[in-house]
């Protein structure tokens, strides 16, 4: 009974033991935890604001905007905006110092060719769909030319980045992670800034003369965001669930 009692001790001792982690593994899973909670904080709000938000407001009485401006869309937009900061900025931290990092020292190199090519076709990218949103063309215009341009980006990334050409992980996130950073420049650059005009403009009760034209562009920049969204999705779950470039 006694040696009984000694292994069904042990056993359930051995449930309460934590796993030993180094900093580094702390570190990876902490942001991890923080770019997966910031993420889908943001594109479950994309998938509201395209979804649910933009057929619901086209119903809306004009005398009821104000209250819907202030209690519901600047709150929303808030979070919005924040989380996507926070997952392109925890996300591309990960990526850099977990994957490119090592590739870098493991192939004798610097780290900084692939970061700044990373950074130069994608914002790349996002200055001329920026131009392009700007003059308002029809959604097939925006989509075909953002199809391009995205496809263009992501094979210059994969077959000319300096390091990790070989590592699946740099060139998934290379990729997807690049389409996430299009879309933050889109939520900075056009959505945010639009919508504040248009909503701070109808609360102060003289709404900007060009509104139809911001409230456009913002549209544009959204539903681009949200068609990004499902290829973006695909490569982040590639970079490490499914090996679809190199190894």
């Amino acid at each position: 009974m006694h040696n009984l009692t000694a292994f069904a001790a042990s056993c359930f001792a051995g449930l309460w033991v934590a796993p030993t982690h180094t900093g580094a593994e702390a570190t990876q899973l902490i942001l991890r935890w923080f770019h997966f909670i910031a993420g889908i904080t943001w594109i479950g709000l994309l998938y509201f604001f395209n979804l649910i938000n933009v057929p619901f407001m086209k119903q809306v009485d004009a005398a009821a905007k104000p209250k819907i401006f202030q209690y519901l869309t600047l709150p929303a937009l808030n979070w919005f905006r924040w989380s996507a900061l926070v997952t392109v900025f925890v996300g591309f931290w990960y990526w850099a110092q977990f994957y490119v990092g090592p590739d870098a020292r493991r192939e004798g190199t610097s780290a900084l060719g692939t970061i700044g090519l990373f950074w130069l076709l994608w914002v790349a990218v996002w200055a001329i769909l920026s131009f392009v949103i700007k003059k308002a063309p029809s959604g097939y215009v925006l989509g075909a030319i953002t199809a391009i341009l995205v496809i263009a980006a992501g094979w210059l990334f994969v077959n000319y980045t300096p390091v990790g050409r070989d590592d699946n992980h740099v060139l998934s996130i290379g990729v997807g992670g690049g389409m996430g950073v299009v879309m933050l420049f889109n939520v900075w650059g056009i959505i945010w800034p639009n919508q504040k005009k248009i909503i701070n403009g109808t609360l102060a009760g003289t709404p900007p003369a060009n509104a139809a034209v911001l409230a456009r562009q913002a549209f544009l920049a959204s539903r681009t965001n949200f068609f990004l969204s499902v290829p973006l999705l695909f490569f982040m779950a590639t970079s490490y669930h499914y090996v679809i470039f190199g190894r």
